[in-house]
């Protein structure tokens, strides 16, 4: 049968439109949400999300869209639909970018403002590549009459094996939430940087395995927690949580993993880092065991079903010690086969401010948790009672750091990491004004990662000093610099993406 209607006539049904419901494919799941859109004469589709979206890494791992515009008219007969099948890709060069940008910014009010204030970085372009166009008139369907159909061979191509495969790659590259491995990694150079300053020595191939063994570790609990937070139901009924600090990788939820593939690597990757700690052990000492060991329990049971010491109140606990004091002390025992206090004290700073991370990440999934029996600290305490205990884990950070320079155990040197309170101070004002409101207390979520992450890296530096000694400050002066120069970009990127969404949401509450 030929077709009854025109290009032009449904480009112009598409242009009288503004919204369409978008649906994306992930593994068994569908996605569905209505989005503003704008095209060009070649029917091609340009959308725009924030980065990190769910629907955006659906898009990058399954390319696959389906849209469909409605237009309803009074006279039901005369409603029509268009509906668009093809394959999306993200905008990269940026005149094609921002000429498309300035055209959604043209229907949608999100995009206009992010675009007119120059935060449109915070976006990612999509266009939308047609394979099959179908446009359905009531009237029509009702006499059985079948669609007027485009199609558009050109732009089909089948899916290659190595695209397949890169799909799968960047899934589980975010399954593992790598950004959060500094936790790890900050502690096993610490402990690095404390012997070398004691030793004088670095044994670079015990270093590269002790921080190879913990990030393996790291990422075999961050998965297995995905696994079985899925089963418990919480990520699914999870609709608080703040991208990327809570409610999990998503992987499985968006279908990207399945929960089989999620809970084989976790066991691997654990398989992978107990080996390697094996290996540590026949080398350098069996003390190495009893470190590992209670990270290896502490990690793997930390959701388990049976054990799950996150419901039991002290999975906060577990982690500062984990991820704060075995880790120092690990990596100090490596390479110098000696127990210190110095690592243990030094360590503390970390170990508050990483069960700090943890717990602030836990107020957006307070509702979930407590839906589905997890009893983390802030369940139990509320979120108006855990919000002064943010405040009693920050206090306690810092006072540990002075009473060890005071009692002597730590350098004078390691001073420097009070230089990261102004992050502190800024989460803890957004705490105490937004802890019922998951959206604006991200930045507090934000702040404390990052004022983790500069207190490291400070008491490294710290060390660093130390063990470069006054021959070469030259190096220490370039360190220190570096050092200053990240802490500053960051906090005022966050204050800045703060400002701007606050300033996003008043406008829209005002139109």
């Amino acid at each position: 049968m030929e077709q009854k209607h025109t290009k032009k006539e449904i480009l112009s049904i598409l242009n009288e439109l503004k919204v369409a419901g978008i649906a994306t494919s992930g593994g068994d799941h569908i996605r569905i949400r209505m989005m503003h859109y704008a095209l060009d004469d070649e029917f091609n589709i340009y959308i725009s999300s924030m980065k990190g979206d769910p629907k955006i890494i659906q898009l990058t791992t399954n390319p696959s869209i389906s849209l469909l515009a409605h237009e309803s008219q009074e006279d039901i007969n005369k409603s029509k639909e268009v509906e668009i099948i093809g394959k999306a890709l993200i905008l990269k060069k940026e005149k094609e970018r921002n000429k498309a940008l300035d055209a959604i910014a043209e229907r949608s009010p999100v995009v206009a403002y992010l675009r007119n204030t120059g935060n449109e970085s915070m976006l990612e372009c999509i266009k939308v590549i047609p394979q099959t166009i179908k446009l359905r008139i009531f009237e029509e369907i009702v006499q059985g009459l079948p669609p007027t159909v485009i199609e558009f061979p050109e732009n089909r191509e089948g899916v290659k094996d190595i695209d397949l495969i890169t799909r799968k790659a960047k899934s589980w590259i975010k399954e593992l939430r790598a950004p959060f491995f500094t936790a790890s990694a900050v502690s096993i150079f610490l402990g690095t940087a404390i012997a070398w300053v004691k030793t004088d020595i670095i044994h670079l191939r015990y270093f590269l395995l002790t921080l190879l063994a913990g990030l393996l570790l790291h990422a075999g609990t961050n998965v297995l927690n995905d696994y079985f937070d899925h089963k418990s139901g919480n990520d699914n009924i999870n609709r608080e949580f703040v991208r990327p600090f809570s409610g999990g990788s998503r992987m499985i939820q968006l279908g990207l993993l399945t929960p089989l593939e999620v809970l084989t690597g976790g066991f691997l990757f654990f398989f992978l880092g107990g080996s390697i700690g094996i290996y540590l052990v026949l080398e350098r000492g069996m003390f190495i065991l009893l470190l590992g060991l209670i990270g290896f329990i502490s990690g793997m049971f930390y959701s388990w079903p049976r054990l799950n010491w996150g419901s039991r109140g002290i999975g906060e606990l577990l982690v500062g010690i984990n991820y704060g004091v075995l880790m120092t002390l690990g990596a100090f025992y490596v390479q110098t086969q000696k127990i210190a206090l110095e690592p243990v004290i030094a360590s503390l700073p970390i170990a508050f401010l990483i069960t700090a991370v943890l717990y602030i990440n836990e107020f957006p999934d307070y509702q979930a948790d407590k839906k589905v029996g997890k009893k983390t600290l802030v369940v139990r305490l509320g979120r108006k009672k855990a919000a002064f205990g943010f405040i009693v884990l920050i206090f306690i950070t810092y006072l540990s750091l002075g009473v060890g320079v005071i009692l002597s155990i730590l350098p004078l040197a390691t001073l420097i990491a009070l230089a990261s309170l102004p992050f502190f101070l800024r989460a803890i004002k957004l705490s105490q004004t937004f802890h019922e409101k998951s959206f604006d207390l991200a930045p507090a979520n934000a702040f404390t990662v990052m004022g983790h992450l500069i207190t490291g890296l400070l008491l490294i530096l710290s060390y660093v000093w130390l063990g470069f000694g006054s021959q070469q400050i030259e190096y220490s002066i370039v360190l220190t610099l570096v050092c200053v120069l990240i802490a500053v970009y960051y906090y005022r990127h966050i204050e800045a993406q703060r400002r701007t969404f606050f300033a996003l949401k008043e406008s829209l509450l005002n139109k």
